[in-house]
């Protein structure tokens, strides 16, 4: 397993991840450890509806989190464009092992569905919610290089 971009965001995350539109935003979702399919099968999905229409469950005990302070951030230097959130706290959670976290696109928070949300990056994670503070460092979630 590694992290990944969906083809789905390819060439799209920093565009989306500006959250141009009056309701949009980023939400971090815990998948669980048991029956997450391999990246080769989870890159071809097209909505978190098809994450979660295989062997991959969503960890629904801790909750999906809003992203806060999105930043895009185009680096004329290193030729890329680096994208960053507020780091997320998980209080008191408990539940089944984690084994990835998946950020999606959600173009309207006010009412959508999981067949709205748009996969944008999936991130390997070991982690066992214990009861015992958990704090999810988010540093450049994705960065993105034009192909020479």
């Amino acid at each position: 397993m590694a992290n990944l971009v969906f083809n789905v965001a390819l060439g799209r995350v920093a565009s989306l991840a500006a959250l141009p539109a009056a309701n949009d935003g980023l939400v971090l979702i815990a998948l669980e450890a048991s029956g997450l399919e391999a990246d080769s099968v989870l890159r071809d999905k097209d909505t978190l509806t098809d994450v979660v229409s295989g062997t991959t469950n969503e960890q629904t005990t801790v909750t999906r989190k809003a992203l806060t302070s999105v930043t895009v951030t185009v680096d004329d230097t290193n030729d890329r464009v680096a994208i960053d959130a507020a780091d997320v706290t998980y209080t008191s959670p408990t539940g089944n092992p984690v084994g990835a976290f998946v950020i999606c696109y959600d173009p309207d928070t006010t009412s959508g569905t999981d067949a709205d949300l748009i996969p944008l990056t999936k991130h390997d994670v070991t982690w066992t919610p214990d009861g015992n503070n958990f704090t999810l460092t988010i540093s450049d979630f994705c960065r993105t290089t034009s192909a020479a």
